[in-house]
């Protein structure tokens, strides 16, 4: 016992606000392939952990938001009491001004603790004095850094001083505090009165539409090349085996074939959407266009911290469901409202590219975003429109532009990819065989016969049914409108194949979606929310219908 006692190493935490410089401290520390990225109790909360030496395991936990209530905040907080030393990480920029913030929202006693001050390229020729000051004072260690930058003799030095943490003498900073002068961020386009929120926008679906697009481009030419290389030979090497076992491997909802269809048309957006969001955070630029369009979307019920989840929606959904616990309590439910109905997934662009481009009318597509983000827009402001207002303000600092390095947008990358691999594709596996056995037993086929004669409302076939209810277990489903060459679609006017995508999209999250969901808030609120999303889904078809007729 003595003996295990003595081989656990010593925890050592870094904790900081957003866009402190705490990933990239990490990375320096322990080398861009050292990290394990875990849960920490039982949240999607991602912490990563690595090894220092024998003695010292390292935690980068999530940055922290001054006043914030984000489950990730708490978490972030809470894992403190865990931790036998404690890293305070603050811009030697700002030190003055985020160092007694940050002491007033953790708790350190009976914790050994180290100040490190980061940024220090950009910091005053004062900075010495001041961390003099503070090592007096506080009675611990102090040190500065360049943590994009971190040689070896630093990072060993970095070492020594976790080593000689102790705890601290005092967290009250007096009025006699040496003055420093705070070095400004570069002001940009992105502040103007006038242009900044345009600007900022047009760089937001610039960031989210070039990789989509080029996702696309790369999975319409690739799926051919799979159908002959994979999923041919697949379904050969199934014929011979029974039925169910060749339904579920190989059939219309087959593992192997339309779980590796969802990956070649989901995993290119996701990785590039990852990619794009990468080059955008490394380089300080997320953080100007959140400030920026904050006032624009608390009148939709969100602020600015949220449009990251709504935008990786993009990507996917239920990696964006996940990324919403760094939103404020007071607008989660906002943001995944947003999510579900406003963000096409790459599933869902897919889809609705191939089925445009089927009838006739690849044009569809632009009026058709359009329409989905406006009226997205509208149903949260509709149901959640009070939320923003009571979301407390976080720490308002602004971040300094710099060129994004090679490490950290990998860094980044990787961690989005994990993400979608060990926790998006497992789910859409099981519903893969949750549909394969409804298929089976027919009750794709009897939902199908309940749902057909709805459809005459909105002025639609009701032979196009099976894409609608399809399209509910996946958004992708939409897909089987395509069967003998789109005949049904060649048939429908420009404006009824604009609703069947519209309502097939909206009509509620996908399966994959709302499970996790559930998961994540409750099945009330997700039962809450497919119930307010079909309200707004046949609200504004049966709208679009009369216009359109």
């Amino acid at each position: 016992m003595l003996s295990q006692m003595k081989a656990s190493p010593r925890s050592v935490v870094l904790i900081g606000f957003e866009s402190s410089g705490k990933s990239s401290l990490f990375r320096g520390l322990t080398g861009d392939a050292a990290g394990e990225e875990a849960n920490f109790r039982g949240s999607t909360v991602m912490s990563r952990k690595a090894r220092l030496s024998a003695e010292l395991e390292l935690t980068d936990l999530p940055g922290i938001r001054l006043k914030d209530d984000s489950a990730t905040t708490k978490l972030a907080l809470e894992q403190l009491s865990e931790a036998d030393t404690v890293i305070l990480v603050v811009r030697g920029t700002h030190a003055q001004v985020e160092l007694p913030l940050l002491l007033g929202a953790v708790n350190l006693h009976g914790k050994k603790a180290l100040l490190l001050l980061t940024f220090e390229d950009k910091s005053s020729a004062m900075l010495h004095e001041i961390m003099d000051y503070y090592r007096e004072w506080l009675g611990i260690p102090v040190t500065s850094a360049d943590s994009r930058r971190l040689q070896i003799h630093k990072q060993q030095r970095l070492i020594q001083d976790i080593a000689a943490a102790k705890p601290m003498r005092s967290t009250a900073i007096p009025l006699l505090a040496p003055k420093i002068p705070v070095v400004r961020p570069q002001t940009t386009w992105f502040e103007h009165r006038v242009w900044g929120r345009g600007l900022s926008l047009l760089v937001t679906v610039l960031i989210f539409a070039v990789p989509v697009y080029a996702a696309y481009l790369f999975s319409t030419w690739m799926q051919p090349i799979a159908d002959q290389a994979v999923i041919r030979p697949l379904t050969a090497l199934f014929s011979e085996f029974p039925a169910i076992i060749q339904a579920v491997m190989a059939g219309n909802y087959g593992i192997l074939t339309l779980g590796w269809y969802s990956f070649l048309w989901a995993f290119p957006v996701v990785l590039l959407v990852g990619l794009s969001v990468g080059l955008v955070e490394e380089s300080g630029l997320k953080d100007r266009i959140t400030d920026a369009l904050d006032g624009w979307l608390r009148y939709i019920g969100l602020n600015g911290r949220d449009l990251i989840p709504v935008l990786s929606g993009f990507g996917c959904n239920v990696v964006a469901v996940f990324q919403s616990r760094t939103c404020s309590a007071c607008t989660r439910k906002s943001c995944v409202s947003m999510i579900t109905y406003g963000s096409a997934c790459s599933y869902q662009i897919g889809a609705s590219l191939s089925i445009f481009g089927s009838a006739g009318h690849p044009w569809l597509f632009i009026p058709y975003l359009l329409v989905l983000f406006v009226v997205g827009a509208l149903h949260t402001r509709l149901w959640n429109g009070r939320s923003a207002a009571h979301a407390l303000p976080a720490y308002d600092h602004t971040t300094f532009l710099q060129k994004p390095t090679l490490r950290g947008v990998s860094w980044r990358v990787r961690a989005v990819i994990k993400q979608f691999i060990f926790q998006a594709m497992p789910i859409f596996i099981l519903i893969c065989l949750v549909a394969t056995l409804l298929e089976q037993v027919g009750g794709l086929t009897w939902l199908a016969g309940i749902v057909g004669p709805l459809l005459a409302i909105f002025h639609l076939p009701s032979e196009a049914a099976p894409g609608i209810l399809f399209s509910i277990l996946r958004k992708d489903g939409l897909l089987i409108l395509n069967e003998g060459n789109g005949s049904l679609l060649t048939m429908l006017s420009a404006g009824q194949t604009f609703l069947l995508v519209y309502l097939a999209s909206t009509l509620t999250a996908c399966l994959v979606t709302l499970w996790t969901i559930g998961q994540e808030l409750g099945i009330r609120f997700a039962v809450t929310l497919a119930s307010k999303q079909l309200l707004t889904s046949v609200g504004s078809t049966l709208l679009l219908a009369w216009l359109f007729a």
